[in-house]
């Protein structure tokens, strides 16, 4: 598979991790003091998928048999490319593949009604497009692909697969526009039903950055619920990216946005900037909601590696005593 400008980001063990992004010895020398950016796009490119049970009656997607996770593997392309997934199940229910925000022909749909899912053992391509903006012929102009949007499984448990979705069958995408600024790490947080990436309540998941790491964040809302992400510490702006244009972007900025189910958004945020180290929580802010445990740690460490007031013994106590509480409530 051609890899450029391609990263392959998995959520792993339950965490969320990120791999550093790909890119060549003169950018890593470089990033501290010149931002990265996102190429032009117009790739055709080739992965490997996989649906799998896990422990727990939970299911996931991999880009590798025996290595999926919940969420699924970020799926990172540019405004233009053609992404061509051999998608293989193996488990003992059919499964699918199904996308937001990008381009697909009835055929890569992955619902019953269109006869696109995959049977336990089969394995199907699915193919998904971008396009950049432009005019339609008419002269309307037409939005481009990039932004930030999820796949998931559209088919077990119900024709609208919601026994995959509330196991775990779903996933980040990120399309990016020629330009865009390219983060160190990208983390998923996904509020479903009454979980954060289906962990335990009061378990986060919690991500760690150094002071000064350009971080971002694909929120996705998924099961019954309306939730309200917020951030300590950490403001972004509400548009595509997340990042202001300029000193005068009008755009407004925020730290707390509404998500219903379905629902996706991303932006990228300076670690610490403006407020330093420490444990900074993030949480779904309908009271009941975190109370019962949707609550997680962004820890932003000190160039030395220390947590100012951090103690994760003692976190780890108090998560015991907030979930108790939490079930109590």
């Amino acid at each position: 598979m051609d890899r450029r400008g391609f990263n392959r980001r998995v959520i792993l063990g339950g965490a969320a991790v990120a791999t550093t992004s790909l890119s060549t010895a003169s950018e890593a020398a470089s990033a501290s003091t010149t931002a990265r950016t996102a190429p032009a796009g117009g790739e055709v490119r080739r992965i490997k998928m996989y649906a799998e049970r896990l422990s727990g009656g939970r299911m996931g997607y991999g880009f590798e048999r025996g290595k999926a996770s919940v969420p699924g593997p970020l799926i990172e392309l540019n405004e233009g490319d053609t992404l061509h997934i051999e998608f293989e199940n193996t488990m003992d229910v059919p499964v699918s593949l199904h996308v937001h925000g990008v381009d697909y022909e009835i055929s890569s749909d992955g619902t019953r009604q269109n006869k696109s899912a995959v049977e336990p053992g089969g394995t199907r391509v699915y193919t998904w497009r971008t396009h950049k903006p432009g005019r339609r012929e008419d002269g309307t102009w037409r939005a481009g692909s990039a932004g930030y949007w999820h796949y998931h499984d559209h088919v077990v448990g119900t024709v609208h697969g919601t026994g995959g979705i509330r196991n775990g069958l779903y996933g980040p995408v990120v399309v990016r526009r020629k330009g865009d600024i390219l983060p160190d790490a990208t983390h998923t947080i996904v509020f479903n039903d009454m979980t954060i990436n289906n962990k335990p309540p009061h378990s986060g998941p919690d991500f760690e950055a150094t002071m000064g790491d350009r971080v971002e964040i694909v929120m996705i809302t998924h099961g019954e619920y309306y939730h309200t992400f917020h951030m300590h510490g950490h403001r972004w702006a509400d548009n595509r990216t997340g990042i202001l244009t300029g000193p005068d972007d009008p755009t407004r900025v925020v730290d707390t946005k509404i998500c219903g189910p379905a629902e996706s958004f991303g932006f990228q945020v300076i670690a610490g900037e403006g407020v330093g180290a420490g444990a900074w929580m993030y949480h779904c802010h309908v009271q009941s909601h975190s109370d019962m445990g949707m609550v997680g740690l962004f820890l932003v460490k000190k160039p030395d590696g220390t947590i100012p007031g951090y103690d994760p013994h003692e976190h780890a106590r108090t998560a015991s005593s907030g979930e108790k509480s939490g079930h109590a409530h």
